[in-house]
């Protein structure tokens, strides 16, 4: 199948079946397109979409993306995962805003400068935003593309992502490349699924390899497995007698950086010494039941510990600069960002 063949076969598909009616498809600016493929990174479409409204709703434009506190976007972000993408938005937002008179560029090269946004987003951004030709290989593209031509190998291989890149620049069009884009990634999201793909309704199964190989599912090659460490904490749950929480705020890089969670320590023998260093005589505590937290490249198990106060102690009552402390009442919430399994502890108390 020559390279036109493959355009006409998957924009007549795309014509037919393709999606039209997701949220950022509507009003399509750089910004709104940028916000979508930064929070489709590692996360599926049905997750997105009411984070997206939310946040656009919030932050309709990159000023005032780039004018809001961390805090703020970290909040709306609780819940999605890798907030290291919420940060380099945040940082985006505020280069693009002082120093591009609030005007994202056009090109692949000069997108890929600003934080956050690798070759295939900014390619998704030039192409569906500027419809600029511009190619993208984003999780849904490499499956496409490696089923199609039987490529082997692992993608996260250079020499595999290579092979990749250059059979995803050879199909690119230059006319209708914003529907050929969103083509690629709805063939990939709704026909050429990880497992059981519908590979007799796809526009490309007259020539995809390894259909006609009967293995599709052996493309993309996987990821060598490897063993998941563990780490594990316990997370100090300090409550007052207002009903008031203690979260302190972590530093801003790292897994969690800029959220603010329980006051830790490594295990259940270190909590007195911890709520010491704190300032802190308990009332009593009692041992709430281990949870686990995946990551993608360890498990975090966490032992929460739920610490009862008489009085609110010698801890500040609010945002300290020196401290990043606060009590926080679950029944009067703040915007704070707070990681997934923080939310959760809250959630599960009969408050």
């Amino acid at each position: 199948m020559s390279p036109s063949e493959f355009q006409t076969a998957v924009l007549n598909w795309f014509d037919q079946h393709g999606r039209t009616h997701l949220p950022w498809q509507q009003d399509i600016s750089a910004y709104r397109v940028w916000v979508s493929e930064i929070m489709l990174q590692q996360t599926q479409v049905s997750t997105v979409i009411p984070y997206y409204l939310r946040f656009m709703k919030s932050f309709p434009s990159v000023q005032d993306l780039a004018a809001a506190p961390l805090d703020e976007i970290l909040h709306h972000w609780t819940g999605l995962g890798y907030y290291a993408r919420a940060r380099n938005l945040h940082k985006t937002a505020q280069q693009v805003s002082s120093d591009l008179e609030g005007k994202f560029p056009n090109t692949v090269g000069q997108l890929c400068e600003l934080p956050g946004i690798g070759r295939s987003t900014a390619g998704a951004i030039s192409a569906i935003a500027f419809h600029q030709q511009a190619a993208i290989l984003d999780g849904n593209v490499k499956r496409v593309l490696a089923r199609f031509a039987a490529i082997s190998g692992w993608p996260g291989k250079t020499d595999v992502m290579d092979t990749l890149w250059t059979l995803a620049e050879s199909n690119t069009p230059d006319q209708r490349i914003a529907d050929y884009t969103q083509a690629m990634m709805d063939l990939g999201a709704t026909l050429c699924k990880s497992s059981s793909p519908n590979c007799p309704a796809c526009p490309l199964s007259k020539t995809c390899v390894a259909y006609h190989q009967g293995n599709p599912q052996d493309y993309p090659g996987k990821k060598p497995k490897k063993t998941i460490p563990v780490r594990k904490t316990c997370f100090l749950m300090i409550n007052n007698n207002k009903g008031e929480f203690l979260l302190q705020q972590n530093a801003a890089t790292g897994v969690w950086g800029g959220l603010w969670v329980f006051p830790q320590c490594d295990n259940t023998d270190d909590i007195d010494q911890t709520l010491e260093e704190l300032g802190i005589t308990p009332q009593g505590y009692s041992v709430l039941d281990a949870k686990r937290h995946t990551f993608s490249h360890f498990h975090l198990d966490y032992q929460p510990i739920q610490v009862i106060l008489a009085t609110a102690g010698i801890i500040p009552n609010k945002i300290s600069e020196k401290d990043n402390q606060v009590w926080y009442n679950p029944q009067k919430p703040i915007s704070l960002g707070m990681p997934a399994p923080i939310k959760a502890l809250f959630n599960g108390l009969n408050l």
